[in-house]
């Protein structure tokens, strides 16, 4: 996306759907505020806590931060490259989607390969819908943005639903839904209000990212440790 200034004042109205989407996600974000304090990476559920009490279950636990602090880290800079049409686009897209293996990887010593792999193509397919939404959005054609917009959503209950079947127990499939729902919303006004050059506003977007992204790790490691203790004592 270029940073010209009649560009960008062209894509105020190619924008105009998914501001208006990324409004009622900021509106949801103001109003849930205690709940967001509740989600930050610096607080934890009961459940959680209890979950993580082992050397080995410590080890996991900040792996799995890890693993998705780079999810978002890299998204981040990749829409920042993406809106300015840095030279750094290609490799920092390519980073990304390392960071999908990675994650795919992670979860292959408890569900086998086959489900790693899975893992990691749904998530690909996350990223390179993020892509298409943007690229929709610069063309400016609006049907395509819904089209879009529609699909990368579709993945994301995918992605919910596949680590759901994996452990229905700890992993219910309308928590996980609304996990990577919420993980769109936000990403999504993150990507708009750069796009749009509203800097502050995507600066606390990150900020929101971030503390539901750490929530959602959270989730993840506690639920393999629940699930498979004897490999974390």
């Amino acid at each position: 996306m270029s940073s010209n200034p009649s560009i960008g004042r062209r894509m105020t109205l190619t924008l105009a759907g998914l501001i208006a989407v990324a409004s009622a996600t900021l509106v949801l974000a103001v109003s849930g505020a205690h709940e967001s304090h509740a989600d930050s990476g610096h607080s934890h559920s009961d459940a959680d806590v209890a979950a993580a009490t082992t050397r080995k279950q410590a080890a996991f636990h900040d792996a799995m931060r890890k693993l998705w602090e780079d999810h978002i880290t890299w998204t981040r800079l990749a829409i920042i490259s993406f809106a300015h049409d840095l030279p750094d686009l290609p490799a920092t897209e390519a980073r990304l989607l390392e960071n999908q293996e990675d994650i795919g990887d992670a979860i292959k010593p408890y569900y086998g390969k086959r489900a790693g792999n899975r893992l990691t193509a749904l998530l690909k397919e996350h990223i390179v819908g993020a892509v298409a939404l943007l690229q929709a959005a610069k063309a400016g054609d609006d049907a395509l943005i819904q089209q879009r917009k529609d699909e990368w959503y579709a993945n994301g209950d995918e992605v919910a639903d596949f680590l759901s079947n994996a452990n229905p127990r700890n992993w219910p499939r309308k928590r996980m839904r609304k996990m990577m729902k919420r993980h769109l919303d936000q990403t999504l006004s993150e990507a708009v209000n750069r796009l749009g050059g509203k800097y502050d506003a995507d600066v606390r977007d990150y900020d929101e990212i971030h503390h539901h992204i750490l929530k959602m790790a959270d989730t993840l490691s506690a639920g393999i440790i629940k699930q498979f203790p004897g490999r974390f004592r």
